[in-house]
């Protein structure tokens, strides 16, 4: 039949057909949905918001670890710079020397004129001097004259306190005619340990009454001299039977001279003989000082670093038991079309929100304690950055490091497994 006949293609199939007009789309590849990066941070926030005591008991690890490292760091820098500051205040150009033992273990007098032959020294700025005085210092004559309060009596010289920066807390320093005459000048430690609180008050040294005209306060680069009751040469030898040979010869000479002059001081104290002449620099004793506090702090990062560790475990072990009890929620998302690294994703920014949480108080709560503590020791607070880099770092490693493996286990949950689970 004619009207039932129909052209087929060259290859036997229907000529429309062959035109394209019956053929069906291709069909697309399916892709699975891929997250944004608020999406990410959002998922990973609702299991936080969703338990927030245990999120705030895990972040509590994290916080301790941080706030230790940077409260030590900043503490640390903090006493340096302040330290420092004293040092450049004090000056380190300050040498003493003083009368050792020869080699029979007898002590050795220096010259009376060692003051003298110092100043000859060309870069010597200031030299001045004090010496030891046999005298017994008791409170009142009805003290025992065994009970001295620990307080021993020098001779000194009316420019010591300038050679020294010390400066006078209460009363005057000795002037030329009070170095004649018996009074004293107190260090702040032996007027303490002497029950003295003011100018005019006496003591005695030996079987005299002295007046105490003044009170120092510490002075930072010769600190024996707290505990010093110091009388002027003069009255020393007329008084006390003071033989006039100093102990100790102080001299400050320019700083780009020190170590020169250090070279040829105790040759020049004591010619031919300079071994037994000690010779010492007062401000490398704050500088060791500084040191200490370096090993000191190197001490208190490494018991940060072992508190941020146990954090960073209590962040871990939270991440487990949150994928164990959110399995069916795991399982919803995965049935849904969450892949596995939708998943991994999900875990692994809870954990680094988690641990960014507990870094971040730690930060706030370190420096707090910093400025607290500079605050009440008169230090000017210094807080590195370089610290609160360093503890924002290891908070994110911890972050990671802790929340890898939980992230891993969700992501390899069956949904059917994962929604069966009770």
């Amino acid at each position: 039949m004619r009207g039932t006949h129909r052209a087929s293609s060259p290859r036997g199939g229907n000529a429309t057909e062959a035109a394209g007009t019956y053929a069906p789309h291709a069909p697309r590849a399916l892709k699975p949905a891929r997250l944004s990066v608020s999406d990410v941070f959002r998922v990973g926030a609702v299991g936080l918001r969703a338990r927030r005591a245990r999120v705030v008991l895990s972040a509590l690890g994290i916080a301790i670890g941080i706030a230790t490292m940077v409260a030590v760091v900043g503490l640390s820098e903090s006493s340096r710079t302040d330290l420092m500051a004293r040092l450049d205040r004090l000056g380190t150009n300050l040498l003493t020397a003083e009368a050792g033992k020869d080699a029979q273990g007898r002590e050795v007098r220096l010259p009376r004129n060692a003051v003298a032959m110092v100043e000859r020294i060309g870069p010597v700025q200031h030299a001045t001097a004090t010496g030891d005085v046999d005298a017994r210092i008791r409170r009142s004559d009805l003290v025992p004259e065994e009970r001295t309060a620990g307080v021993t009596t020098q001779a000194v010289r009316t420019d010591l306190l300038a050679a020294l920066g010390g400066e006078v807390a209460e009363g005057a320093w000795l002037d030329p005619a009070g170095e004649r005459l018996p009074v004293t000048v107190l260090g702040a430690v032996a007027a303490d340990r002497l029950g003295v609180t003011r100018t005019g008050e006496t003591i005695m040294m030996n079987d005299t009454r002295v007046v105490v005209i003044g009170i120092l306060r510490p002075i930072e680069l010769v600190p024996g001299l707290d505990r010093v009751a110091m009388v002027g040469f003069p009255a020393a030898e007329s008084h006390f039977g003071f033989d006039g040979h100093p102990t100790t010869v102080f001299e400050r000479s320019t700083d780009a001279s020190v170590e020169d002059v250090r070279a040829v001081l105790a040759r020049t104290i004591s010619p031919g003989n300079e071994s037994v002449v000690k010779v010492s620099r007062p401000s490398d004793a704050l500088a060791a000082k500084a040191a200490t506090d370096k090993g000191l702090t190197a001490l208190m990062l490494g018991l940060g670093a072992v508190a941020l560790l146990v954090g960073g475990v209590g962040v871990a072990n939270t991440m487990v038991i949150s994928v164990l009890e959110r399995r069916q929620e795991i399982g919803l998302r995965r049935s849904l079309g969450a892949t596995r690294t939708a998943i991994r994703l999900q875990f692994l920014t809870e954990s680094l929100l988690l641990s960014v949480l507990g870094g971040a108080t730690g930060a706030v709560l370190g420096a707090a304690a910093t400025f607290g503590f500079a605050r009440v020791q008169g230090w000017t607070a210094v807080v590195p950055l370089w610290s609160l880099a360093g503890g924002l770092a290891a908070t994110l490693a911890i972050g990671v490091i802790a929340g890898l493996y939980p992230a891993i286990r969700a992501s390899r949950l069956h949904p059917t497994v994962a929604l069966n689970a009770t």
